[in-house]
């Protein structure tokens, strides 16, 4: 699983290391771990199969999504999305029963400094008017923000085939250390856009955000639904680029805006 490090330390890999992971570590796994067969599954959603982590919950794969049993198994219709060259990726499943609140909680065990950071989440989502709007609820909520442990910031996975948000944030306290309030927001917004769909803008080279090797976390249309109206390359600013540096604070900029309004407003 690849380390989601600040710039010289902590980089959002999906903010890699938020997303995608499960409650326990995940622990690298050989090649008898893991089957051809499901590196073939993963590979045919739009995933890379580079660093497959097990994990409780299902397999970690770009560092910080969690691909459920359920979702590995499905085999989705889906319409490729393309109008020109400037477009955003999305999953093939994406919140429904629109209008609707989804609440969000904070787990105990995580420093109460994280609330004013998940409030700060909240109202950056519901400032653009979207049909989903955020609640932060004291227990309980649609997507619980839980402890996390293990090689990344922040991990979560993608909505189910019923139209619900991934349920779980993990938060590793330790990875994030004392980064402000602003970089907590921008990971806990980053953690959510992959809850209810998104995936990174520079999936298609995660060196971009995150330095190293050029590495494509996977091209199908499944995976990787393109959203009309916004940059098909890398966005230097985007909030669902994968790794994100330390300090660092993402707001929604214009492209972001446009691929959240496209699929919610």
């Amino acid at each position: 699983m690849r380390k989601i490090l600040f710039p010289t330390g902590l980089v959002l890999a999906c903010m890699t290391l938020f997303f995608a992971c499960s409650k326990k570590d995940a622990t690298p796994a050989d090649s008898s771990a893991i089957s051809q067969s499901t590196l073939q599954k993963i590979q045919a959603l739009g995933f890379g199969t580079s660093n497959v982590l097990k994990t409780e919950e299902g397999y970690l794969v770009e560092g910080d999504i969690n691909l459920t049993d359920e979702l590995l198994n499905s085999k989705p219709s889906y319409s490729l999305l393309r109008v020109g060259d400037e477009e955003q990726y999305r999953t093939t499943n994406l919140v429904t029963g629109l209008p609707r609140v989804i609440t969000v909680s904070l787990a105990s065990k995580l420093p109460a400094s994280y609330g004013p950071a998940l409030d700060d989440m909240v109202a950056r989502y519901n400032a653009l008017g979207l049909r989903i709007s955020f609640q932060h609820v004291s227990s309980g909520g649609n997507i619980n923000f839980a402890v996390g442990h293990g090689s990344y910031l922040a991990s979560s996975g993608f909505p189910t085939s019923t139209g619900q948000p991934y349920n779980q944030v993990l938060v590793n306290v330790s990875a994030i250390g004392s980064q402000p309030q602003a970089t907590v927001a921008s990971i806990f917004a980053h953690e959510v856009g992959h809850c209810i769909g998104f995936r990174h803008t520079d999936y298609m080279n995660r060196a971009y955000s995150c330095g190293g090797t050029a590495t494509n976390e996977g091209a199908s249309t499944i995976g990787a639904i393109l959203v009309p109206g916004t940059p098909s390359g890398p966005d230097p600013n985007s909030w669902m680029l994968a790794c994100i540096g330390s300090g660092q604070n993402r707001p929604f900029n214009a492209n972001d805006q446009t691929a959240l309004n496209y699929l919610y407003k």
